[in-house]
């Protein structure tokens, strides 16, 4: 078993292990029972009172059921929650010095690689050790905090390879389960605290027939540090498990090992410890070991040691290296053509497409830090500012083909939008237009972190205007649908930080005409050539409607469905809430379906991302070498 396959066997069973919350309760639930009986000293006439046992028991899971309900609502606002909980500050780009300069294009540049929107980055300025953490519910509204001991003691390469670290939590879904440990943790240490309390209040009676009732609360605190015990060893156990994997995906992501490794090796001379109060409970989320050690530190450790993960990391041999173009076989960031996506170009395979769903490979990190470099530098400063990203969502909704058009969307803007966001908004636009448009994804997402500093109602005129714009040119498009579809995503968690996705549908029977509607839009996308025939784009869409789960039993139509785009974004909203095996076999059908002839046309390569990233499931770029990023060569600084 090679080091990757190691991961994903300590990946699969660490869901085995969330059963022992529930042995945890069952513990407490008995040993609260027993510290009943002595109370009322009633152990010692008889030891079973079923009644008394049920009423012990209903308590016991309702303070729990309390005490974790109160704390999941609190993080139903996000990672944003944990990140101010321990002091951290949101990095905004025009407020960085040159290390959160340098910490913000390195999350840029892996967000692009991946195909999520691009992390808000919080810096937790009083904690000098290095450490680092990811947290959120989705790819859509996850966050990134790093100490600033890690900006001052870390080079770019190990910054780099903590950062690709924490992106692989992002991508692999620890930190839903990592918020969710939280939560049920704080349930179990919701008795402790009532102890707690209990104690502190002391007997008010010396006359009192059973035991004083700070006695009973000393009970209480000595149950709840039973499961407190077993809520740290759980944590420590799925922790520790998953840091592995995120290693490995470090190493993968950017194909140096020697920056994980420098890392660790620095952690060994140094610290990971923070100060924060509230490191208690988010320990399992952090990069290193937040907490002080103590005696049962091999048990409780939320991370594995340091030696090992330096063994493990170095273990990643020449022979795992040569699967992945070496670093001079990556194009250069200062070359006009770039390499776009998927590796194989347009010969990519279905299986490549859905494989590197939540991945990065080293060619995608490649072209999104060449991309990002040759971005003219209007546009690298303006998805900084607010004013010019708010441009820059204007601009990408604007027919550029159709100056007649245009006239008519700049006409109706200046209606609705102050004169000089009207005038940068074509300034910028004139720049977009001169990239290949391929580009025009990766600028929403560079421009999101900004906008979503907005308030919701601001954020709603925003997607509003967009859509009023599209309105303006009297047809709807690919594109300006992609746009809305993508915007409207990405700036959920600003309008609706609440909001979360349920999964409501767990079977292909629930979601078929949703799933056959896609893949007909998709078909016709692909072959929309005048030389496509009928059959082209019927034969297309079997192909795709024949990957899905039980497509046999299922009645299928023998040519695409026809709709609108209203209709396919209700569709695209009710995939949204089927299951991750549904989505990935909704992916892999999709994937089928635009293939088939090996090539990926630009409107079906903005379609299918569209379609895969609102379904949370982030998907790279694709790949087309005959394809450079700008139309013009751009003459642009390196970045730090």
């Amino acid at each position: 078993m090679n080091f990757f396959e190691h991961q994903d066997r300590a990946r699969q069973n660490t869901q085995q292990l969330i059963g022992l919350f529930s042995l945890s309760i069952a513990v407490m639930i008995m040993a609260i029972y027993i510290a009943t009986l002595f109370l009322f000293r009633m152990a010692p006439r008889i030891w079973w009172h079923p009644g008394l046992f049920l009423y012990v028991a209903g308590i016991t899971i309702i303070a729990i059921a309390v005490g974790s309900l109160y704390k999941i609502a609190c993080l139903r606002q996000g990672g944003s929650v944990i990140a101010q909980e321990l002091g951290g500050r949101l990095l905004l780009p025009d407020m960085a010095d040159e290390q959160g300069r340098q910490l913000l294009n390195i999350v840029e540049e892996m967000a692009i690689a991946s195909g999520i929107s691009v992390p808000e980055v919080y810096l937790l300025d009083r904690e000098t050790s290095i450490n680092a953490f990811a947290a959120g519910f989705t790819p859509n509204d996850a966050v990134i905090g790093v100490t600033r001991g890690t900006l001052q003691h870390l080079s770019r390469d190990e910054l780099q390879g903590v950062i690709g670290h924490e992106f692989s939590h992002i991508l692999n879904g620890d930190m839903r389960l990592n918020l969710r440990l939280v939560g049920l943790l704080h349930g179990i240490l919701f008795i402790y605290l009532t102890g707690e309390l209990l104690w502190r209040i002391r007997g008010t009676s010396r006359e009192d027939k059973g035991l004083p009732l700070w006695t009973f609360g000393l009970a209480l605190m000595a149950i709840g540090g039973i499961g407190l015990f077993c809520g740290r060893l759980i944590k420590a156990a799925v922790s520790r498990q998953r840091e592995f994997l995120a290693d490995a995906s470090a190493v993968q992501f950017t194909r140096n090992p020697n920056g994980l490794t420098g890392v660790f090796q620095k952690l060994q001379q140094m610290d990971s410890r923070l100060i924060s109060p509230a490191a208690e409970a988010a320990s399992h989320m952090f990069f290193g070991n937040a907490l002080n050690p103590s005696f049962w530190e091999d048990l409780f450790s939320t991370h594995p040691p340091l030696g090992e993960r330096i063994r493990r990391v170095g273990g990643f041999n020449a022979q795992n290296l040569a699967a992945m173009p070496s670093r001079n076989q990556m194009r250069s960031p200062s070359q006009e053509s770039l390499t776009m996506g998927f590796a194989g170009g347009d010969n990519a395979t279905p299986s490549q497409v859905v494989n590197q769903v939540g991945s990065v490979t080293p060619e995608h990190f490649a072209h999104a830090q060449a991309l990002l470099s040759q971005l003219p530098e209007s546009l690298r400063l303006g998805v900084r500012e607010q004013q010019s990203a708010m441009a820059i969502a204007f601009a990408l909704a604007l027919d550029t083909e159709n100056l007649q058009i245009q006239e008519c969307q700049i006409a109706w803007l200046r209606e609705v939008q102050p004169a000089d966001l009207v005038e940068k908004t074509l300034e910028l636009s004139s720049e977009i237009s001169q990239l290949d448009p391929r580009i025009r994804l990766p600028l929403v997402d560079l421009a999101v972190p900004v906008l979503r500093q907005n308030s919701a109602k601001e954020c709603q005129m925003l997607c509003k205007c967009v859509h009023g714009l599209v309105v303006a040119t009297g047809s709807l498009s690919l594109w300006h649908f992609v746009l809305q579809l993508i915007l409207w995503h990405r700036l959920q968690p600003s309008i609706n930080p609440s909001s979360a996705t349920t999964v409501e549908f767990t079977s292909i029977e629930q979601i078929w005409p949703d799933s056959l509607l896609v893949l007909s839009v998709i078909a016709r996308v692909g072959h929309s050539q005048p030389d496509a025939s009928t059959e082209d784009i019927a034969y297309a869409f079997r192909s795709g409607v024949f990957r899905l789960p039980k497509a046999g039993e299922q009645e299928k139509p023998e040519i695409p469905l026809t709709c609108n785009f209203t209709e396919l974004k209700k569709s695209i909203e009710r995939l949204r809430l089927a299951t991750p095996k549904l989505k990935q076999a909704i992916v892999d059908a999709c994937a089928h379906t635009v293939l088939l002839d090996n090539k990926v046309t630009p409107s079906e390569a903005d379609l299918l991302r569209a379609i895969a990233l609102t379904l949370d499931c982030p998907i790279p770029p694709f790949l087309n070498p005959q394809r450079g990023v700008s139309k013009q060569k751009q003459s642009s600084p390196k970045r730090s």
